[in-house]
């Protein structure tokens, strides 16, 4: 088991705002830790990354995980937020992860953003 698997399980999960997540390496080349079923390829990890590079192209171009395009709402260095309906999706990078997560129609994606920016917090205080 992943380090993060943890921090997927208790904090990401455990909030109870998110139906998945994941948690990709610190060069956001790969998946360290998931949710069962929640896939996200390469593809798309490599557009995250680029994302991460030049966030205002998330604007343009939207953020595309999981197999679901999400328009972007906010993109910077750190943040990276979707929207596809109802439904969210929240990525913030740490010092040495970025943690996704993705949201139903039950949360809304500002408070639940609350709890990853929260856990980055953490994350880069230890």
């Amino acid at each position: 088991m992943s380090a993060w698997q943890p921090y997927v399980d208790s904090s990401i999960m455990g909030s109870g705002q998110f139906d998945k997540a994941a948690v990709l390496s610190y060069d956001i080349a790969k998946v360290e830790a998931g949710t069962p079923g929640y896939t996200i390829t390469d593809k798309e990890i490599e557009s995250i990354r680029e994302l991460y590079k030049t966030p205002s192209n998330a604007f343009a171009h939207g953020i595309t995980i999981g197999g679901e395009k999400f328009f972007a709402i906010k993109a910077d260095e750190r943040s990276l937020y979707g929207k596809k309906g109802k439904e969210g999706i929240v990525l913030v990078k740490s010092k040495s992860c970025v943690f996704v997560a993705h949201h139903t129609e039950t949360a809304q994606t500002p408070t639940a953003a609350i709890v990853l920016e929260n856990l980055v917090d953490y994350v880069n205080k230890n």
